[in-house]
């Protein structure tokens, strides 16, 4: 067993230094960002290997997972600009983090990113396949068409929000925006300071299980807030996401139990301004008639 074990490690080590050369050589963006996970996770290769009898199969699956996420982030930043059309329907799958699951600590513990990420976005991610298979991938049985729906809808939005909840935070965030970002913010709201009070207002405000919401609505040009219940309830079409903080209670629970005001106040610690910022642009490309 720990002969298969080393060969195993020996492996990963060697596949390391394999993906070093390639980001090295490779020109993206994101080079330095990449080259520092790498960093850590042969680091914590290494140290598995030299622990020999502490070894246990969870600490091996996680560094078999981080390998896992470091080379889907070196793939999509290789193919960056060529990616698919579509997707067909059923087919979704479950994101890897940009980040390790500790990478958020201490505002948001490795435990809940683990439970979050790959078991409540995993459930939404396989009810959405499972309900776009029955609507669109056999014949319709009319009686469970409702049914079928509201399970889309559900699953649909969970996955979705989910998605942009895992790239609207970082470990090095910004304490605010910047550039175009903030400069809307301050003219549509009066102020960074009274978006940010409406924002965790928002928050707070959400009775059960919801999210906070900072939208563009390319019907009026404006940034708006709004709270979903669920994850698809209460809200307003035509509308685009981009800042969304996730106020389920398997958020925040396992850490900060009912103190749902202190998860909150510490999630401003990892918002990734680059990213709302980014899908800000990309909204603002949408153009409608104002009404």
């Amino acid at each position: 067993m720990d002969r298969s074990v080393n060969e195993y490690l020996d492996n990963l080590i060697q596949w390391g230094n394999q993906a070093r050369a390639t980001i090295e050589k490779s020109e993206i963006e994101n080079q330095e960002q990449l080259l520092s996970q790498l960093d850590n996770w042969q680091h914590d290769v290494n140290q598995l290997k030299q622990m020999q009898q502490l070894r246990s199969a969870e600490k091996l699956t996680t560094v078999h997972n981080e390998g896992e996420r470091i080379l889907y982030q070196i793939h999509q930043s290789q193919h960056k600009g060529s990616k698919e059309d579509s997707i067909d329907y059923g087919q979704h799958k479950l994101p890897p983090l940009p980040y390790a699951y500790n990478a958020l600590e201490p505002y948001i513990s490795e435990e809940i990113m683990r439970l979050h990420h790959d078991v409540h976005h995993q459930g939404y991610v396989d009810g959405l396949n499972k309900a776009e298979k029955e609507l669109y991938g056999k014949k319709l049985n009319k009686d469970l068409i409702k049914y079928w729906l509201r399970e889309q809808a559900f699953h649909g939005s969970g996955h979705q929000l989910h998605t942009i909840f895992w790239f609207n935070m970082t470990p090095d965030a910004a304490k605010r925006p910047s550039g175009i970002l903030l400069q809307t913010i301050e003219s549509d709201f009066g102020s960074w300071h009274r978006f940010k009070a409406l924002f965790t207002a928002t928050a707070n405000s959400v009775e059960g299980d919801g999210w906070a919401i900072l939208f563009w609505n390319p019907r009026n040009g404006k940034l708006g807030v709004q709270s979903f219940e669920k994850h698809q309830l209460f809200q307003i079409a035509d509308i685009i996401p981009l800042l969304v903080l996730d106020v389920w209670e398997h958020a925040y629970y396992l850490q900060y139990k009912t103190d749902k005001k202190a998860y909150v106040d510490n999630w401003w610690n990892v918002v990734n301004w680059k990213d709302v910022a980014n899908r800000l642009n990309k909204a603002m490309k949408v153009k409608w008639e104002l009404y």
